[in-house]
This record gives structure tokens, sequence and C-alpha cells, in this order.
């Protein structure tokens, strides 16, 4: 017979975590099943920039934001503007509000902060059906399965749950990122490191450019973004490291030195990254049972900067709005969604605005208007 559980969340990103935090220090016991093997069987990219209106929101609600506080990267939140020329139009060291902090290091304390067994590692799920009145019954790869009274979707961009309550798959959006890092920047890459400063990096030109940030262990994390076909990927060698940065670096080819350096002196594999997004405005008819949160339901681009903090901000209020109903989870869901279907509309149009702002005829100016507008 199938183990069963009031509350199963599928995915153990920063979003599913959150929820199952919250809802730990409300009193509610949950379930989170993963994919990946162990806590460490992927590196969890990078740097992330935690939102006083969101993130911050989701990590006080999870009682998690003194300790946040503790592994914040100082000088983190330093800007750097460039064009293809390396001409600097913007640097700013000032905080304002968005403190970074290493993807990996945020998740490792959510981890921490959740009773042993919490997360079932090594637990890929393969489908999902209902069973009626709002219960579901979940398979695994290993031919495994569970059922439970409420099922989350915390499972990412191309989610397994979200075919029980939509259609809509994400859609290219014309835009491949390929990530690269430079180890021990300061000593090894000195040229790449004063480029991309104490922060982040954007120096941008007509449909491409590089996003760069500076890590906690002083190495550079960057990405070389290309407006190509969906497919272009496929038609380049990336394990052939040599060919994989030829294949970067023809669309870079009219760029200052300092700026090709990023892609030529980068260490270790280039790893691709095309980039989809869900429909803006994406949202559901209340199915029983079940819901999404992060990723799972409103993907993005990552040109708003909201992806992380909204998958946190979506799972505190999912965790708070279950511990205000404790009786009733259909109008706990019915009040988060409520909340999440705006919200995420509002983020996803800014982030597809922005995608097109960054890599326009006249780039960074786009960009530089954005931020002159938003200091005023």
């Amino acid at each position: 017979m199938p183990t069963h559980h009031p509350i199963a969340i599928v995915g153990a990103g920063l979003g599913g975590l959150t929820l199952a935090r919250v809802l730990h220090v409300n009193g509610i016991e949950a379930v989170v099943y993963d994919l990946d093997a162990s806590p460490t069987a992927r590196t969890q990219g990078g740097m992330l920039d935690i939102h006083e209106d969101s993130g911050q929101i989701a990590l006080r609600a999870a009682g998690l934001y003194e300790q946040f506080r503790a592994i914040v990267h100082p000088g983190g939140e330093a800007v750097r503007v460039l064009d293809r020329h390396a001409t600097v139009h913007m640097a700013q060291d000032e905080e304002h509000g968005r403190p970074e902090v290493d993807r990996g290091q945020l998740r490792d304390l959510l981890l921490g902060a959740l009773p042993d067994g919490t997360v079932r590692w090594g637990a890929k799920v393969t489908g999902a059906r209902p069973l009626g009145a709002g219960r579901h019954e979940v398979t695994l790869a290993d031919g495994a399965s569970f059922t439970t009274d409420l099922l989350v979707g915390a499972d990412g961009a191309w989610s397994r749950i979200r075919p029980l309550v939509s259609d809509a798959n994400p859609a290219y959006t014309g835009v491949t990122m390929v990530e690269v890092d430079l180890l021990d920047a300061d000593a090894r890459h000195p040229q790449s490191a004063a480029v991309v400063g104490g922060g982040m990096l954007f120096a941008l030109g007509t449909g491409r450019g590089f996003l760069g940030h500076r890590e906690a262990d002083g190495s550079l994390h960057i990405y070389a973004v290309i407006k190509v076909a969906e497919d272009w990927a496929s038609g380049v060698d990336f394990t052939d490291t040599a060919a994989a940065k030829a294949a970067v670096l023809e669309y870079f080819a009219d760029w200052h030195d300092s700026l090709r350096a990023l892609v030529v002196d980068a260490d270790g594999s280039l790893v691709p990254r095309p980039i989809h997004a869900l429909p803006v405005g994406h949202r559901w008819n209340r199915v029983p049972g079940v819901t999404l949160l992060g990723d799972a339901a409103h993907v993005m681009s990552p040109f708003a900067g909201e992806g992380a903090n909204l998958a946190m901000l979506d799972g505190a209020e999912l965790g708070q709005a279950l511990a205000a109903h404790p009786a009733d989870v259909e109008a706990a869901l019915a009040v988060y969604e409520s909340a999440l279907f705006p919200r995420a509309e509002i983020s996803a149009k800014a982030s597809a605005d922005n995608l097109v702002t960054c890599f326009r005829d006249d780039a960074p100016q786009g960009l530089l208007d954005q931020f002159a507008e938003h200091a005023n």
C-alpha cells in the first residue's frame, strides 16, 4: 500500500524548502521529494540578490532572517554597466536593500532548519494522478508511489505536477545563456576581476552581452548571453571546451578583449542554458488538493531578478495560508492563489520587457535609463 502524506512538496529548491520551513514553524508536518541523490549532488548556481518586498519577507516568515544576514556577501550589491567596448557607463557601490547571498548557502540554511528526514532524496517524480476528493497519487522513477491530501508542485520549469492544473508549457524566449566560471579571480584572472568589480556586471550590446557576479569564494560566475535559435546549443560540442569557447566568441568578435577574456580564460566546462518562460499572466482554475509555486507556476527569464525571490515568497505565503486555515485546505489555496497570480503576472511582464530593453540596438542605454528612473 502506498505511503500517505497529508502534505507533499515536489522539489527541494528555495521555494519548496521555504514552504516546508514555514509549515514547520507553524507546527505543520510536510515531506519534500527531490530527484537529486543528495543535497550536494550538484552546484546550486551563483549569487542572488534578496529583495526586501519578497525574499526577505519569506525569510522572516521562516524565522531565518538573522541567520540570512550572517551569510550576506559584503559589497555584493555593487553594480557596473559597460558597453561592448568595455567603456564604463555606471559604477555604484552603495547598498540598495538587496543584499547578495550565495544560492547554495541559502539553500543549506533552509535545509538545516528542517527536521531530519523532511527531504526524501533520489526520488524522481514521473507523474501524478487525481484520486478524487482532492487526494492525489504520485509515482516515482523507481516504481514506488505515495498518496497525499495536498500536493504542491515546486519542481521547476518542467514541472511534472503542472499538468494537473494547466496545459501551458514554457516557450523559448529567444535567448541562450552560456555559463562559465573563472576561479580565484584576483590571483589568476586579475583583468577579469577588475572588469566585474565587487558585485554584478552588465556588459551589454545589441542582441548579446555578459552578465556576471563576483562570488563569495572569490570566483567570477559569468553568463554569455546570445540571441540564437532554440537549437543552437545542439549544434555545438560542449564536451570540447575549446570548440565551445570558439562558438560563443563568434558572437563577440568585435567586443573588447577584456570582455572576450571572460570566455577565453574561463575555467572548466561551458554550460548552455536556453531560457524559457511561461506565458505572461499564466494562471489556472482552482483544482482541489493541488497547487504550484516558483518556476512551476511562473517560470520567467531572469531579467527582472525575481525568480528565486518570488519562489520563496510563494512558499512563505502558501505556508502561512495553510496555517491560517488548518481545517480548510481549499480556502487556504484560494487565498494563496489570489495573491500569487497578479504578483507573478507583474514580474513576468517586467522580465519579458527587460529582456528586450537590455539588448536593444542602443544597449546599454535601456538599462541605464532604468537605473536612473529607479534612483529618482
